[in-house]
């Protein structure tokens, strides 16, 4: 049995870009998935990886795994095995976008040697994120990195958005989750490290579903499609670079820096909760080693906002800042999770 990419019983979760002939995936973590009665499945997609050793993430009941990418296939339809030799009965299958900008990933149809059934509704309580390359789960499969400097030359290798700390986040809650991450990213345009050295940031993407100049033109998001519960901000680490040169010389300290990064992010969120209704702000960073003023002027943020009527929260990790130099792995993201749904439950719930 044969379904289309656009079949109802295909349930996309991020944000897509849908067409007659395939839908998009641009942002990392946005999944596509199936429920089947079958012993195989498979899909025809269309995928273009830009750099890195990359794979297809494939979760088949509730089991993770990866396929390889091949850049001879770049560009072109090809069908990939999702899974193979399961046993008679019903199975769950997801197929997602393992990274951020480093791939672009449409997907064309599915197939199976049984039958696709109607799918389980989505989960009522909606989250979206906004963050770098921590959201999206960059170095986490590191392992013997723990508390250390990335590896050198990884090329994306042991990236891997699952099981990053806003993905489990929305596991934990039972939640939808659209996860607007890109690494590199910061608040202001000509910040940052993401499309260096014409940097991008934040404030130029968090409204499109094609954000990166690869993929082709912008395309903007209806942002009626998705209204989130809980949105969660997690920017802040890569600000202090200015895009140009390999020094970090934005001090935010500096009152004007402060003003104007301050501004930048409490119109960002002005906008979202002008869209969002009711919708409640939880305000972050994470544990990877960054200057804690940062966080305070966070901390002022969320006052400003709160003063205006904006329902707002600043979380600080146990270790906010302090953890690791380089990418936090998968121990330190279960760590980060573990206290953030800890903190949504126990103050915005």
């Amino acid at each position: 049995m044969i379904i289309s990419h656009n079949d109802p019983k295909v349930v996309y979760m991020g944000r897509t870009d849908v067409s007659e002939r395939e839908t998009k995936l641009f942002w990392a973590g946005s999944q596509a998935e199936v429920k089947f009665r079958g012993t195989k499945l498979s899909a025809v997609v269309n995928s273009t990886a830009l750099w890195g050793k990359l794979q297809f993430g494939v979760v088949t009941d509730g089991e993770m795994s990866g396929i390889p990418l091949e850049y001879e296939n770049n560009g072109k339809d090809i069908t990939i095995v999702l899974a193979e030799g399961l046993a008679e009965g019903e199975h769950t299958a997801i197929l997602y976008k393992r990274y951020a900008g480093n791939q672009i990933l449409s997907v064309k149809s599915f197939e199976t040697d049984g039958e696709f059934l109607a799918p389980e509704p989505l989960p009522e309580l909606r989250i979206e994120a906004y963050g770098d390359s921590v959201c999206a789960g960059e170095v986490i499969e590191a392992h013997d990195f723990v508390g250390q400097c990335d590896p050198e030359n990884h090329e994306s290798a042991y990236d891997n958005v699952r099981n990053s700390f806003v993905m489990q986040t929305a596991r934990n809650l039972g939640a939808q989750i659209h996860n607007i991450c890109q690494g590199g990213i910061a608040l202001l345009d000509g910040t940052g490290y993401f499309h260096y050295p014409n940097c991008i940031g934040l404030e130029s993407v968090y409204d499109k579903v094609c954000y990166f100049p690869e993929g082709g033109e912008p395309t903007v998001w209806d942002f009626g499609r998705y209204v989130p519960d809980i949105v969660i901000i997690a920017i802040g680490q890569n600000d202090k670079h200015n895009g140009k040169t390999e020094k970090d010389d934005i001090d935010i300290s500096s009152p004007a820096t402060r003003r104007e990064w301050k501004v930048a992010y409490e119109k960002l969120v002005r906008d979202l909760a002008r869209r969002y209704g009711d919708a409640k702000f939880v305000l972050t960073t994470t544990v990877l080693i960054h200057d804690a003023e940062w966080d305070n002027a966070i901390e002022e943020i969320k006052n400003e906002l709160c003063e205006v009527g904006i329902k707002a929260y600043h979380n600080l990790f146990s270790r906010n800042g302090a953890a690791t130099p380089g990418h936090p792995r998968l121990a330190e993201h279960d760590e980060m999770a573990r206290e953030l749904t800890d903190f949504i439950k126990a103050n915005v719930l």
